[in-house]
């Protein structure tokens, strides 16, 4: 984690399950910040402003329903929202509340699933925003151990949805997936390892020990995606980070995460984080940061 990112000490207890707050504001004025615990964020009628979680940025409609994992970096900055009535509801809670053992067990499956998700921050639908956003609204009106109760369950509508949108890169993350295949593990830790070089597809294959068309569909039906996309992802992850973290010019940055060329670099950037390698820098630039 960048030293010179703020650190938000919440103010959930030690003593208690989850803590709730609710705010209307006229502006998003709050730094680029992580924290050890699970967020989940509700904004209404913010159409226009800017979510930055991880290496994802964004402009949100009039509703946002977002999860964000432990340590995960993220803000949202006003940007063209010109709505002075911006109601946002926050619920954070402890990343150890549910035991790992309690976790594994069958009931609690896609909960589970959706935490490990949540390490790269999740966006859902609006269809499953309003699914849940009366009982967000009401959940701070509740007390004791029905508070608990709702908290799971509200957890529970999210986890079961079918529409979850991963914001950020895993490579960015430091999110180790883990697949049902010891071959595309050793496919994946290999692109991990050797990103900044070229990559072929024969090369994989033959390290999966199968021909190249068997081996697309092989890891096409185990991942969900290709190869290529893949790959790209991990080198995006790896070259927004870089962009984040030093000084080097934007040039260096596409050489070293494997791009044979800038301008390569920039359309690709730009098509999957929706803005330039230098915009994305400007908005982790020194106004979102705290320095302690």
């Amino acid at each position: 984690m960048n030293n010179n990112l703020l650190k938000e000490i919440t103010p959930l207890t030690i003593s208690d399950c989850f803590t709730v707050f609710s705010r209307t504001k006229t502006e998003f004025d709050f730094p680029l910040h992580y924290h050890e615990e699970f967020e989940i964020n509700l904004i209404v009628n913010a159409k226009g402003a800017k979510r930055i979680i991880g290496d994802h940025i964004g402009e949100i409609d009039d509703i946002e329903l977002v999860l964000v994992g432990p340590n995960l970096p993220h803000c949202w900055k006003t940007h063209t929202c010109i709505n002075k009535k911006i109601v946002e509801i926050t619920i954070q809670f402890h990343k150890d509340l549910f035991d790992e053992k309690l976790l594994r067990r069958n009931q609690l499956y896609f909960i589970k699933e959706m935490f490990e998700k949540a390490k790269q921050g999740i966006l859902f639908s609006s269809a499953t925003t309003q699914l849940v956003e009366k009982r967000i609204g009401e959940l701070g009106s509740k007390e004791g151990f029905f508070s608990v109760l709702e908290l799971m369950s509200i957890l529970n509508i999210l986890s079961t949805s079918n529409d979850m949108q991963l914001l950020s890169d895993a490579s960015f993350s430091n999110v180790n997936k883990s697949y049902n295949s010891r071959r595309v593990e050793k496919v994946i830790e290999y692109l991990n390892q050797h990103y900044d070089k070229p990559i072929s597809l024969a090369e994989v294959a033959t390290i999966a020990n199968m021909t190249e068309v068997s081996f697309s569909r092989f890891f096409k039906a185990n991942t969900g995606t290709s190869f290529i996309n893949s790959l790209l992802e991990i080198r995006l992850g790896h070259a927004s980070r870089c962009l984040i973290d030093t000084n080097l010019p934007i040039g260096d940055i596409a050489f070293n995460c494997g791009f044979n060329n800038i301008s390569n670099f920039n359309r690709l950037f730009k098509k999957r984080k929706n803005c330039t390698p230098k915009d994305f820098r400007e908005d982790y630039s020194h106004g979102n940061r705290v320095f302690i």
